[in-house]
């Protein structure tokens, strides 16, 4: 195999660190580079090259990737923060390289987590129900507030006393409460569902901490899931996160349209997106089929110290010496 270049985005964050990982793993001639809003990140030494962007929405930012695409001969893009999704997928008749993506109109819908309720219960999928704050009718016992966009646990409200005052940008929700469980699923290129990988998980700062893969809601996820690529749009990687409640009911609360935060874990559980991405996508290769095991996960912090470096503008591949420690 010749040599090929992947550009993966947002390599500030968890997501974008662990596809870079996975990809390293693999032992194929890929040139990784990597994006980040930040010149200095700590994604940088996982990289062999590493530049700064503007934010997604920026004018600049799309130029800014094209130059990257043509000064580094990128083949493949793979996107790892929802709004990189959106905006890449939108442009990607501009862009000289592939891009692993859903739909523009799709990831749009994705982005915004009311649209997506009105989205999915149009169509008759399961999703808690959700108001406009402003709307709210105070039907349900408890609720849980947040923005509309975003990510992670950032700005959510348990309960909030005056819900139809809150800020403009912000949603109600049923609370459900019971056992949280994120899913992966891949969609092919023929957008056929190609598997899908569950695990109860616990949240710190609204990225998973602790993990473990269950199987015993596949059938119902499935269902879900097939349902949802029926609609069209959905391409690689995409993430659903539920509640199993005490009955046993699964509430879908939220869909990311990308590959998750806990792609790493599923690597080495069995379940391997990133590596099917590439396979179809930049090998042209049919992807090898899941098999996902059982299996518990932590995360540590760990460091990576650069000895003896002056100033940061040097720390942007992983030619620049460093421990990891």
């Amino acid at each position: 195999m010749e040599k090929r270049t992947v550009l993966v985005t947002g390599i500030g964050g968890n997501v974008g660190q662990g596809i870079l990982r996975n990809i390293a793993s693999l032992n194929l001639p890929i040139r990784l580079i990597g994006t980040d809003i930040a010149s200095f990140s700590p994604g940088n030494h996982l990289c062999h090259q590493s530049y700064k962007v503007p934010y997604s929405y920026d004018e600049n930012y799309i130029p800014t990737i094209q130059s990257i695409i043509e000064t580094e001969k990128v083949d493949l893009i793979l996107p790892s923060t929802d709004y990189e999704v959106y905006y890449l997928s939108e442009n990607k008749s501009k862009l000289n390289a592939k891009v692993v993506a859903s739909d523009a109109k799709t990831a749009k819908i994705y982005l915004d987590k009311y649209e997506t309720y009105l989205y999915l219960s149009q169509n008759k999928i399961p999703f808690a129900k959700s108001w406009i704050a402003s709307e709210y009718d105070f039907s349900e016992k408890e609720i849980i507030a947040k923005p509309r966009e975003g990510r992670g646990s950032r700005g959510i409200i348990l309960n909030p006393e005056n819900p139809t005052q809150l800020p403009e940008g912000y949603m109600i929700q049923s609370l459900h409460r019971g056992i949280e469980i994120t899913t992966a699923v891949y969609v092919t290129k023929e957008g056929k569902l190609h598997g899908v990988f569950t695990m109860e998980r616990s949240l710190t700062n609204g990225t998973t901490t602790e993990s473990r893969v269950v199987f015993q809601y596949d059938e119902i996820v499935s269902e879900m899931a097939q349902k949802m690529i029926d609609l069209g749009g959905l391409v690689g990687s995409f993430n659903i996160q539920s509640i199993v409640t005490s009955s046993g009911e699964i509430v879908p609360f939220e869909i990311n349209c990308r590959i998750s935060g806990t792609n790493s874990i599923r690597h080495n559980l069995g379940f391997q997106d990133v590596k099917y991405a590439i396979q179809e996508y930049l090998l042209n290769e049919k992807p090898d089929n899941p098999k996902p095991m059982e299996g518990i996960a932590t995360r540590i912090l760990m460091d990576v110290i650069y000895p003896n470096a002056k100033g940061f503008d040097e720390l942007n591949n992983n030619s620049a010496s460093h421990i990891i420690y």
